[in-house]
């Protein structure tokens, strides 16, 4: 029987973590999103990336121009914009292209690749213009009962990047409150998950509460304390809204007012010259993060 001891340990920081993505793979980013891996892949400079994911994390990665195309069923601007504005002028402008989808097939294809099957049926988006513009939807009969359906092709991200609560040195993961929407379905698809921490804790605290764990194994760990800054992290902190408006602004004039100069700084202050998740908080400043405390 192996020890503890001589278990593999699956610790290691953002930057090697970032190291495991290379251009033109697919990734998927969970939610919340673990942005200090995140920061790192857009330091290095990474392009041609399908991207499964949502949000302004999504948005973050293509303005930084690390996209070339997009998996999600949502991504959203927040602050008065229904549609993120670097998501928006990328997929209009034909910088970036669109796999059109919604929750359903898009969780339909993860679980066709997590199974090993080429597809799996779904009935949402029967009817509508779904299969017209996103042709890899394709529709057929049911062979069963003769109902028309869309048959998902599998979806096979390379690295799943998820955050967490905690997790030990060996890989065994506690999400507050349970996984985030779309967590599982990513760690299931993947080839590999990197999941960052806010807290590394003993694998005896671990064996203490079994069924506290939501995903066992993964494949690296990465401690990183305010690690989904500035989005929110269940159980440690809020959203930071002013930092996140302060992108969106930066972002909404370098998409619909054609200067960069406010996107290209805050990229650079935040996201570039910063070389580690610990640069990264003493620049976002101890005052700011403390006042995040979810209580």
């Amino acid at each position: 029987m192996t020890s503890a001891a001589q278990r593999q340990q699956r610790i290691i920081d953002e930057a090697e973590a970032a190291g495991w993505i290379e251009d033109g793979m697919t990734i998927a980013v969970g939610d919340p999103a673990p942005m200090a891996v995140l920061r790192q892949l857009i330091r290095r400079g990474v392009t041609g990336l399908t991207v499964i994911g949502s949000g302004l994390a999504l948005d973050l990665l293509i303005a930084a121009g690390c996209v070339e195309r997009t998996m999600a069923y949502y991504v959203g601007g927040g602050f008065g914009g229904a549609v993120a504005p670097s998501f928006r002028r990328a997929a209009e402008s034909g910088q970036i292209e669109v796999w059109e989808c919604e929750e359903g097939v898009l969780t339909a294809g993860l679980r066709a690749g997590a199974q090993g099957l080429p597809f799996l049926p779904w009935r949402g988006g029967v009817g509508t213009s779904l299969p017209e513009v996103n042709p890899d939807l394709q529709l057929i009969q049911d062979p069963v009962k003769g109902e028309t359906l869309i048959a998902v092709p599998a979806i096979e991200p390379d690295v799943a990047i998820l955050h967490a609560a905690t997790a030990d040195a060996y890989g065994n993961v506690r999400h507050h409150g349970g996984p985030g929407w779309l967590d599982l379905f990513l760690y299931r698809a993947a080839d590999r998950t990197i999941v960052q921490v806010e807290q590394v804790v003993a694998n005896t605290d671990v064996r203490a509460d079994p069924w506290a764990t939501t995903i066992a194994g993964v494949d690296a760990v990465v401690r990183a304390p305010y690690g989904a800054h500035p989005f929110y992290s269940r159980g440690y902190y809020v959203q930071d809204k002013s930092f996140t408006k302060a992108y969106v602004d930066a972002a909404s004039r370098a998409a619909f007012d054609d200067d960069r100069s406010a996107l290209a700084a805050w990229l650079e202050r935040y996201c570039v010259e910063p070389e580690s998740h610990g640069d990264y908080l003493e620049r976002v400043g101890v005052k700011r993060l403390i006042s995040l405390y979810e209580y």
